[in-house]
């Protein structure tokens, strides 16, 4: 039986309409939401405000909380598996819709996780931005969130 890490991830929604993606930074090309553990102790959304504070600079106070869906599982690949302690994660999605007077995003500041942000229509995203291991999850969370379905450019 695989056993799975908590973890919530954010998909970030500007007045546009538009999506919060980031690069990662040990993987370029490799594009996802802000995301991250559930430590012990923690709630999903006390975990979503951390995360989304550690990894892109926003603070609770310049988004809301207005759905959230899950859980989603995938399985990290076997040769990365052999190095964790957990075989994949089990996440809650959150949309989160960002305030008009909200700050810049910041990436690595608190976290250098990511080296590059962008904001996309729901529509534009891309599979080929995920690793294989993660594209089922995303393409669920497209259509549970957007009803859209992600394909390759």
């Amino acid at each position: 039986m695989p056993k799975y890490r908590p973890n919530v991830a954010a998909i970030i929604l500007n007045a546009d309409g538009e999506i919060l993606i980031c690069e990662r930074k040990n993987n370029a090309r490799a594009w996802q939401f802000p995301q991250g553990g559930v430590d012990k102790g923690e709630s999903a959304v006390e975990a979503l405000h951390r995360e989304v504070w550690e990894e892109v600079g926003l603070k609770s106070k310049h988004y809301d909380i207005v759905d959230q869906k899950g859980e989603y599982r995938y399985l990290y690949p076997a040769k990365v598996r052999d190095k964790k302690k957990y075989d994949g994660q089990r996440q809650t999605y959150f949309l989160c819709k960002l305030h008009h007077d909200a700050p810049e995003i910041e990436i690595g500041i608190n976290n250098p996780e990511f080296s590059d942000f962008d904001w996309v229509r729901p529509e534009e995203f891309d599979e080929d931005w995920l690793p294989d291991f993660k594209l089922e999850v995303y393409r669920q969370v497209m259509r549970d969130f957007f009803a859209i379905e992600i394909v390759p450019a």
